[in-house]
């Protein structure tokens, strides 16, 4: 129950963040789809911890192995499992949290849920459970690629704490994404978002801010009327990553201070094509796929787990104070944008899946 997402390409992740591994199980993927675990990689690479100085320095590889669903370098169009060993992990350096609710983290609410809780690194409630969500993209996007060829994602930081990026996001590209740690390609806004991460990671604290996340030559069509609208299922799939608390689509919540004559994006012809003179509606109305550019924006919180020390209590009720050792990212932007790219990839190929079994029909 609440470990697998999607009804035709479904993924269920498993693992905690201090046991012997994590991994996912994808089901629906087709048959016959070309993949290598060199392309899986490519992705874990981007969200792996340690990767800059700006993140958690947990050393992990993060290899992949696909254990099940491919054979001669394709799809079987069985379900298809792929597994990371935790290598770096070190739960003694937990254990002040064994008895002891860290402020803000799920560590309350999964005792007062199941009565248990893995204390070592928060267990499922850790960033690190996106393991499975980012390899089984890497496998969506190869569904959606073979679908629709030009199809793009393409996910950036925006804000960090009250600095904002200026970036174009009609042009954004992803090798401009990575040309920096911070994953902002705006390079004056992204070397002051890498300067106060590292000032507020020596002071003991974490920050926020905003990923904003497009994609490009979606067709139109992709979506469900009322209970799977496109934009509700990208809000559950971002809502789900860790430390979320906020979605906007399209306009969001600037629409709040427009007239509808303002806001209504005009149809116009392009050729054989029917599109959008604006696009406020962020590429998706009626909860469908229009054809134009999907954008959307994430708010991640400040990380919760800082060294700074903190008032809580025990699970026994006695107040305390806590200050979190282990190694944890001040900020978890950085490492999020490839998340934010991989929830979108799921819930595209989702959709997809459901549209084709439509035109079939």
């Amino acid at each position: 129950m609440g470990n697998t997402f999607g009804q035709l390409f479904r993924v269920t992740t498993f693992g905690e963040s201090h046991g012997g591994g994590i991994g996912v199980v994808v089901d629906g993927c087709p048959p016959r789809i070309a993949l290598s675990s060199a392309e899986i990689q490519r992705e874990l690479d981007r969200r792996r911890p340690g990767q800059s100085r700006i993140t958690t320095q947990r050393k992990e590889p993060d290899r992949c192995e696909i254990v099940s669903g491919v054979f001669e370098g394709k799809t079987l169009g069985t379900p298809i499992t792929v597994l990371v060993r935790n290598e770096d992990a070190r739960p003694e350096a937990y254990e002040a949290m064994r008895e002891t609710f860290r402020p803000s983290h799920a560590d309350f609410t999964y005792q007062a849920k199941y009565g248990i809780r893995n204390w070592q690194g928060g267990g499922r409630a850790s960033a690190r459970e996106t393991i499975g969500r980012v390899a089984a993209a890497a496998i969506a996007r190869k569904v959606l690629t073979t679908l629709f060829p030009k199809i793009e994602i393409v996910a950036f930081v925006t804000q960090i704490h009250e600095i904002v990026a200026k970036i174009n996001r009609s042009k954004v590209k992803t090798a401009e994404v990575e040309a920096t740690i911070v994953r902002c390609p705006d390079k004056t806004a992204a070397k002051n978002m890498i300067d106060l991460i590292e000032q507020t990671r020596a002071a003991g604290d974490s920050l926020g801010g905003v990923i904003e996340c497009i994609a490009r030559n979606v067709p139109a069509g992709l979506g469900e009327p009322v209970f799977d609208k496109l934009e509700a299922d990208l809000a559950k799939a971002m809502l789900s990553l860790p430390a979320t608390k906020g979605f906007e689509v399209g306009s969001g919540f600037s629409a709040t201070r427009m007239c509808g004559s303002e806001h209504n994006d005009a149809f116009e012809k392009r050729g054989r094509h029917i599109g959008t003179r604006t696009n406020f509606s962020g590429g998706i109305q009626g909860g469908i796929s229009n054809g134009e550019d999907i954008y959307f924006r994430v708010a991640f919180k400040p990380t919760a787990t800082i060294a700074r020390e903190q008032d809580t209590i025990t699970s026994s009720g006695k107040k305390t104070k806590l200050a979190a050792r282990g190694r944890h990212d001040p900020c978890v932007l950085p490492r999020a944008v490839p998340m934010v790219e991989a929830m979108t990839a799921l819930v595209l190929c989702d959709h997809a899946l459901r549209q084709k079994a439509i035109a079939k029909s």
